[in-house]
């Protein structure tokens, strides 16, 4: 029998792969998407898409519901919305 073997992703991909599965949701229940643009350190860049872009409660959504999601996973993250 071979041994369970922890996968060893980095930093950068777990936070990839966070909000993947946030934009999955969003997507689904609400017709918006969340893409990760750039990573410089703890700043994350994002950018809302779909009927999230012009969203009057986009600004709420992103600090919210995505900064907020991954700030439980990497409390120093400082999540950030680019054009």
């Amino acid at each position: 029998m071979t041994p369970h073997v922890e996968p060893n992703f980095s930093k950068e991909e777990q936070i990839a792969g966070l909000i993947d599965q946030i934009s999955a949701y969003i997507e689904q229940f609400h017709h918006g998407s969340v893409e990760l643009v750039d990573l410089e350190g703890d700043i994350i860049h994002v950018r809302l898409g779909g009927a999230c872009a012009e969203c009057e409660l986009s600004t709420q959504t992103l600090q919210g519901w995505v900064g907020g999601t991954i700030r439980q996973f990497f409390p120093e993250a400082i999540v950030v919305a680019v054009e």
